[in-house]
């Protein structure tokens, strides 16, 4: 109880955005606190966040990633480096840090947590986990559709390359961006090929399936694919859904990458926002089935604020000229699905079920937006 009152007696004292009570950063500060304090509590007594054998490294990364920017627990608390050494005891001789499988997802989401924890003790692990993570990205040449993306894992010696998919290289984007490697970096322009042959919009995508509306699919490997499903358009042609979950993943990973809102693709990408906003339903997943509307909320709510904040434009005006501050809207939806205890907790097959995992997935996002808000305050 009183570390949760002094983490908000600090951030009130720091932060220009300390206004009224019922202000959108006042409640965006008191839901941070409440997750905040509960992620705390859930620390195992190894040092790590994982609640069963089964549960990937990466949840740590994630929990340790939302403590290390909360202002009122410190870099060097005991609770955060026992947390980092618990994380970093799985990092292995070839730079990977991971358990036994999701090489890339758990590395990539552990370096973006050790470069937030800012300590130059860090440095050694952090180079090393770049470079496996370099290494993993699909090479070849461009017949092969997942070049320059980033699957759950590395290429096998003599098999076949890796099926490479958007939500593994957004995370594979993220990383090296947190980790400083400049927006020339090779591996940035072979990533934007990827992300390119993601969206929908033909006039720089040269799959087959590919659509003009702007959005973004899961992958365009082994002929395209995405969660959303595919139809055939007027002239026969196949198509796939866009979805929301995804257009928040290649816009973020074009901006992280670069790109910049006069580039085409991202001016496509924003249209597909502005006419499909909703907190409400990762949008385009209905047309898979009504009950995949809601599926994996938590995780797009993260992707969702992480690439709005990226974008840097407080205010979504939709097609009926209805006008969104997506950041006070934000916050008031996570605040009334948040549990007494301060956690959030969503569907068992995106493992949202979890409390840590998606409680870990808001706080993240409110942090986004909290930073946001102090850069524009909402009118």
């Amino acid at each position: 109880m009183f570390r949760s009152m002094s983490a908000t007696l600090l951030a009130l004292m720091i932060s220009p955005l300390a206004l009224a009570a019922d202000s959108p950063a006042a409640s965006a500060r008191e839901s941070i606190d409440k997750g905040v304090a509960f992620l705390r509590k859930a620390q195992q007594t190894d040092g790590s966040w994982q609640t069963s054998p089964r549960d990937p490294p990466g949840i740590s990364a994630l929990v340790l990633r939302a403590l290390v920017q909360d202002p009122g627990t410190g870099t060097k608390s005991e609770a955060v480096l026992k947390g980092y050494k618990q994380l970093l005891s799985n990092q292995k001789p070839d730079g990977g840090i991971y358990a036994d499988m999701l090489a890339n997802y758990n590395t990539a989401i552990a370096i973006s947590s050790l470069a937030a924890a800012n300590n130059p003790e860090f440095k050694d692990e952090i180079d090393k986990a770049v470079k496996f993570l370099k290494g993993v990205q699909v090479k070849g040449d461009d017949s092969n559709p997942s070049v320059g993306g980033a699957s759950y894992g590395a290429m096998k010696p003599g098999g076949k390359p890796p099926r490479a998919d958007l939500s593994n290289t957004q995370m594979f984007i993220e990383a090296l961006k947190d980790a400083g490697l400049k927006e020339d970096d090779p591996a940035f322009k072979d990533a934007i090929k990827f992300v390119s042959r993601t969206q929908n919009r033909s006039e720089t995508n040269d799959q087959k399936w590919a659509g003009e509306d702007g959005g973004f699919v899961y992958t365009p490997a082994d002929g395209g694919s995405s969660n959303a499903g595919e139809y055939t358009g007027p002239d026969g042609k196949r198509l796939l859904r866009s979805y929301g979950l995804m257009t928040y993943a290649g816009l973020k990973s074009m901006i992280y990458a670069g790109l910049t809102k006069d580039d085409p693709r991202v001016k496509a990408a924003w249209d597909w926002i502005t006419k499909n906003w909703s907190l409400d339903e990762n949008p385009g997943m209905k047309f898979a089935g009504p009950e995949k509307a809601t599926s994996g909320m938590y995780y797009y709510y993260h992707t969702l604020a992480t690439a709005l904040a990226a974008y840097d434009e407080p205010v979504i005006t939709d097609p009926k000229g209805n006008k969104h501050d997506w950041r006070v809207e934000f916050i008031a939806k996570v605040a009334s699905l948040q549990k007494p205890d301060g956690s959030w907790i969503g569907d068992k097959a995106w493992m949202e079920n979890n409390p840590v995992l998606a409680t870990t997935f808001v706080v993240l996002s409110l942090q986004a937006v909290e930073k946001d808000l102090q850069e524009h305050p909402a009118k």
